[in-house]
């Protein structure tokens, strides 16, 4: 797994990495493949951001993951990273498709340099949702002669191989968080972060009009039990393991650590553990946390740990 770390796509490795990827795709990567049943060219992903370890992991495999973008309303693509050389990068969801074209409007909202609104025009665009004018109005924009839909994606432009513009997705326009110090956060971004470590399964970024930034974090259960039998820590069950010092210790370790990549006022100040994971559908059948897409329900998981949420904002 080392060796995949730095990956990126395209890499060759040469002298001793060489060797050392040789002997790891003859032990290990190649049974990969196989029990993927030895014929997969590449695997395209889209709906939610892809953490990028498993990008670089399973690319590095010789299994190719890529990342598109797109809606319904655009027939559904927008973007995607390409299979062929130097038309992929990691951390973006690639290049326009042929014939769709992509701009960044900046107006209207606290944006970063360079980020905005992601916005759209070509042929897969819709002519409109059926019978709802207002609605179609929303989401539709006439501009330079082309209907432009307004995606609703936050999304910024960068350099990739070549020079080409790769679009990389910051965050969805209606989840950008405000502190009642007036900092916009992007919360997106800090939870794709943190569910890059294998002890963390899901996690929810907290700060609407709040003071300072906190978090909801869903261990990830098989790693924590795993973890806890290395480390010393009796495992009796999630509930009782959750509240050991120990472990939230190592979990403050891990927050500080993905923190760091963040500007202060974005930076998680406090976090509570979630004992039960967020779900489509609950076991009674009733309507769970996520959307069909695995997307979070926000304002749901808001209202459902608003007791934990307010403990995390009480003076001590």
């Amino acid at each position: 797994m080392s060796l995949t770390e730095n990956y990126e796509y395209d890499q060759k490795p040469s002298g001793l990495k060489a060797i050392q990827w040789k002997i790891a795709d003859k032990l290990i990567f190649s049974k990969w493949r196989e029990a993927l049943g030895g014929n997969v060219k590449g695997i395209l992903t889209g709906a939610a951001a892809c953490p990028s370890y498993i990008l670089k992991a399973f690319s590095a495999a010789g299994i190719p993951i890529r990342e598109g973008y797109g809606l319904t309303e655009a027939s559904p693509g927008i973007s995607f990273n390409r299979y062929d050389e130097g038309n992929a990068m990691v951390g973006t969801v690639g290049l326009a498709v042929e014939g769709v074209e992509i701009r960044i409007d900046g107006s209207g909202g606290d944006y970063r340099q360079g980020e905005g609104e992601i916005l759209a025009a070509g042929p897969n665009i819709m002519i409109g949702y059926y019978k709802q004018p207002e609605m179609t109005a929303e989401v539709l924009k006439e501009m330079d002669g082309k209907t432009w839909l307004c995606t609703g994606d936050i999304g910024v432009f960068v350099k990739g191989p070549g020079g080409k513009n790769f679009l990389k997705i910051t965050d969805r326009k209606k989840e950008l968080l405000k502190t009642s110090g007036g900092k916009y956060i992007a919360p997106a971004p800090i939870e794709s972060a943190l569910k890059q470590d294998f002890l963390i399964d899901q996690v929810m970024v907290i700060g609407e009009q709040k003071k300072f930034v906190s978090a909801l974090i869903v261990p990830a259960t098989d790693s924590l039990r795993k973890w806890c039998q290395e480390n010393g820590v009796l495992w009796t069950n999630i509930e009782d393991t959750l509240r050991h010092p120990k472990v939230i210790e190592y979990y403050q370790t891990i927050v500080d650590k993905y923190n760091k990549g963040f500007a202060k006022f974005e930076q998680i100040k406090r976090f509570t553990l979630i004992d039960s994971p967020w779900e489509i559908v609950k076991p009674d059948g009733s309507p769970g946390e996520l959307t069909p897409t695995l997307k979070l329900k926000r304002r749901v998981i808001v209202e459902r740990w608003d007791d934990i949420i307010n403990e995390m904002y009480t003076e001590n």
